[in-house]
């Protein structure tokens, strides 16, 4: 069994899905571990950013640790270091703990993701390549889209610890099978000592930009927040120009490849695809939840047909990229996933139901479906197997940033429309109330809006009271209007912060175009 390749990419898929799945299947867990732990919603939401952002950090140096220490032993220690994390994670007593917990699973993950692509190049030849990285890449949508239902089933059914206590069983049964399916392979030759300056500069650099995106709306963008931006840039900067001079170590990203075309281009394509998928993923489950009323578990469900076109095509893509060139494939995949959000936004309201949205999503399935991995190929098509790790890291490094700048970007962006939105309409909808009550509704949506809008109670109608001495029905008609209030607006601010991530995913398109389609040269993409 060792050596076949299709046994390794089993392997490999197994830790490479646990590692993704826990980037969104967080998010259901968020109101149970904040009745359970007694924390803040602050506190809570690092423990989603803290393994998004250890993971965004660190995954560049893992790529750098596989070439210089064996792919295998660091996909091994990765998982090892993830299954340990999990187990903390599921026994963790207050927020310290946890987040402690996440971000040592951020480090798993760190270590391992970047060698599944490294290794899966190294065992299967060329003409095979594009089908087995087209697995790969379904494995990787699936992931992404199956970890709201699988959260709110496993919620639901036994506990939040549960969504981190099932990784446990899978870890073990990777440890135990990896060393006999997959080859030890080789260290790649090396030419100096690690850079542990280009290191320091690196994650110093990146958690400051990525901290900053992730905290900046939250701190309203204030003088701190723009120091740790600038800060951030300022050491990425020293870094790019440390690596031009190694002095005897071993660069940490071989700035040579981004003389390859192809590469620099599929790497801004993958950083506009994270920031689609993740503009998607939270916009989609506040509309689906607090306009549409679902459920976290019904909302997450209303994403299958989408998780399943991405499944089908994911493989077949990989063939055709073996047949006919991944360019093609690319661009006709992100221009898929682009006219679907765009379908989307033409087909949501106030009162859609599946069945009108269940076009959109089969358009954008179809999409991640066909880019995923015709995208990491068409990128690592001509690197060198001794930068092989760094490539794979910084491409899916280039993928974890476009998920925070996707997060942070359309967040701020609908933040502000909706606040703007909810004003327009409440003075529009007061005009219908009586006299007595409307001056206060405005101002009471407002106020609610200006404290950061409190979508639970603006959905539900409580955040405007009415007046002292109001009738039941007065309190009723009062209530009615603020859930109207809240539906109209957001639907209006939705669409329109939806040109956020449509105007990325042309950015990434227009890469697809100037990739470079030799056919001596890509013959084998």
């Amino acid at each position: 069994m060792k050596g076949n390749p299709w046994a390794v990419l089993v392997a490999l898929c197994l830790g490479f899905f646990m590692t993704l799945l826990d980037t969104t299947v967080i998010g259901v867990a968020i109101p149970d571990i904040l009745s359970q732990l007694g924390i803040t919603y602050n506190e809570v939401l690092w423990v989603s950013n803290a393994y998004v952002l250890v993971l965004a950090v660190l995954l560049i140096v893992g790529g750098r640790l596989g070439d210089l220490f064996g792919k295998r032993r660091m996909y091994l220690v990765g998982i090892a270091v993830f299954t340990v994390a999990s187990v903390m994670c599921a026994l963790a007593q207050d927020a310290p703990q946890l987040i402690a917990a996440r971000s040592v699973q951020g480090l798993g993950a760190a270590l391992l993701i970047p060698q599944t692509m490294s290794i899966i190049i190294s065992v299967f030849p060329a003409e095979r390549r594009g089908a087995a990285l087209g697995v790969w890449g379904a494995i990787a949508g699936l992931a992404t889209i199956a970890g709201p239902p699988l959260g709110g089933f496993l919620i639901s059914t036994f506990d939040w610890r549960w969504i981190f206590t099932v990784n446990v069983p899978i870890g073990l049964a990777v440890l135990v099978t990896a060393p006999l399916i997959i080859p030890a392979g080789g260290r790649t030759p090396r030419a100096g000592k690690f850079d542990l300056r280009g290191t320091a500069l690196l994650v110093t650099g990146l958690t400051c930009l990525t901290y900053g995106l992730q905290e900046g709306q939250r701190l309203e963008w204030n003088l701190a927040v723009e120091l740790l931006l600038v800060a951030g840039v300022v050491l990425l900067v020293a870094f790019v120009l440390a690596e031009r001079r190694p002095g005897g170590r071993q660069p940490l990203v071989p700035l040579a490849l981004f003389g390859n075309r192809n590469f620099s281009l599929m790497n801004t394509a993958a950083v506009t695809l994270s920031v689609g998928i993740m503009s998607m993923a939270i916009g989609f489950q506040l509309y689906a939840q607090s306009v549409l009323g679902m459920s976290a578990l019904e909302a997450g469900a209303v994403n299958a047909p989408l998780a399943l076109m991405t499944v089908i095509l994911g493989p077949y893509a990989g063939r055709l990229t073996d047949s006919y060139g991944g360019k093609f494939v690319v661009l006709g995949g992100l221009s898929l996933f682009t006219a679907g959000i765009v379908l989307f936004g033409l087909m949501t309201g106030v009162d859609s139901s599946m069945w009108t949205i269940l076009p959109s999503l089969l358009v954008m399935g179809a999409g991640l479906g066909l880019t995923f991995a015709p995208l990491s190929t068409v990128a690592m098509h001509g690197v060198e197997p001794a930068s092989a790790g760094a490539a794979s890291g910084m491409i899916n490094a280039t993928r974890q940033f476009g998920s925070v700048l996707g997060t942070a970007g359309f967040g701020v962006l609908l933040q502000n429309q909706l606040v703007g939105s909810l004003g327009t309409h409440a003075r529009a909808v007061a005009a219908d109330l009586p006299a007595e009550v409307r001056q206060g509704f405005v101002a009471g949506v407002e106020q609610a809006a200006g404290r950061g809008v409190e979508f639970v109670r603006l959905r539900d109608g409580t955040a405007v009271a009415a007046p002292n001495g109001a009738s039941a029905e007065t309190s009723r008609v009062v209530s009615d209007a603020a859930r109207r209030v809240f539906s109209d607006g957001f639907v209006q601010a939705f669409h329109a912060s939806l040109a956020f991530p449509v105007i990325a995913l042309v950015l990434g398109v227009g890469c697809c175009v100037f990739v470079q389609t030799r056919s001596d040269a890509l013959a084998d993409v």
